[in-house]
């Protein structure tokens, strides 16, 4: 009779303690990630050590995301959220974190990950007011375009998990090294992309980091501010620039800006190129690799 409440009273406490700890509550490390690129990395670091429950859909855009029940009841269940950080999530993520009622994803524990503190941000301006658009007061945030920042942020997702879960800290270590030995790999391909020197018109400002590591140039925008659809007298403006300056296509992506370079393109004769922007946003782009590999396949 004693074994048995002994092991009844073990039964109704060891739950009761693990609430509210910063700890993994359960064999795999629940992973919420917002974006696909994120929970991507992140699967590559924690494979079949973590569950990842991805907030974002691959084809939305991530400007405007509005906070769901289902999101706080992830978070809720997270032991870390890692997020892409340069104000990109801020109209969702800090409502998400703090009705999650989360003690282990609350900003400033190991559980709360910005991976853009890892990396350098690019065009981060010097003030910022409304007639700007919107811009992003830290930086250009579309940073996951560049494998150099991908390296960058994959580093910090280990160290991450390592700390969480410290019995499998090898195990990140060395995925995190298959990590870098494919990236590397893959870079040898990449470098042969015929990419440098030619010149695009863009419709939002996302490929500024695959452009300084590829070596094009992005020489016009069909938003005249960022966040701000553009006029009819900016779109003729700019069909009279692409008329002069001749670039080599016209990118944008699937959520935003078809119908004003489907014109652009019959006024001029610059072809446009549908760019995937993120894992999973269209057919066969599984995981990061794959993005990019589509993303350089259309653009060469």
């Amino acid at each position: 009779m004693k074994k048995y409440l002994f092991t009844l009273l073990n039964f109704l406490l060891v739950p009761m303690l693990c609430v509210g700890t910063e700890g993994p509550v359960s064999a795999e490390i629940n992973i919420v990630a917002t974006l696909p690129w994120i929970g991507s990395i992140a699967k590559e670091i924690g494979k079949d050590k973590v569950n990842i429950n991805v907030l974002v859909k691959p084809n939305h855009d991530p400007h405007y995301i509005e906070a769901k029940p289902s999101m706080i009841l992830a978070a809720r269940k997270a032991d870390i959220i890692m997020y892409n950080g340069l104000d990109l999530e801020i109209g969702y993520l800090p409502l998400i974190i703090e009705s999650s009622r989360n003690p282990r994803i609350q900003p400033g524990k190991i559980g709360n990950l910005d991976c853009s503190r890892y990396i350098e941000p690019i065009e981060r301006p010097l003030s910022v007011d409304k007639s700007m658009g919107d811009v992003h007061p830290l930086g250009n945030p579309h940073y996951h375009l560049s494998h150099g920042n991908i390296l960058k942020a994959a580093e910090g997702m280990a160290d991450a998990l390592s700390k969480i879960d410290s019995i499998n800290a090898k195990v990140y270590r060395k995925n995190l090294s298959s990590f870098k030995e494919r990236l590397k790999e893959k870079q040898r391909e990449w470098n042969f992309k015929a990419l440098k020197g030619k010149r695009f018109i863009a419709y939002h400002r996302y490929f500024e980091y695959l452009a300084a590591e590829f070596g094009f140039s992005i020489i016009g925008y069909i938003e005249p501010k960022p966040g701000i659809p553009p006029s009819l007298s900016h779109v003729e403006g700019l069909i009279e620039t692409v008329r002069e300056k001749k670039p080599d296509a016209i990118l944008f992506t699937v959520y935003g800006g078809k119908r004003e370079v489907d014109f652009i393109s019959q006024k001029t004769g610059v072809k446009g190129i549908m760019v995937p922007h993120d894992a999973g946003s269209h057919e066969g782009i599984n995981d990061w690799f794959d993005l990019m590999d589509r993303i350089l396949e259309s653009i060469e």
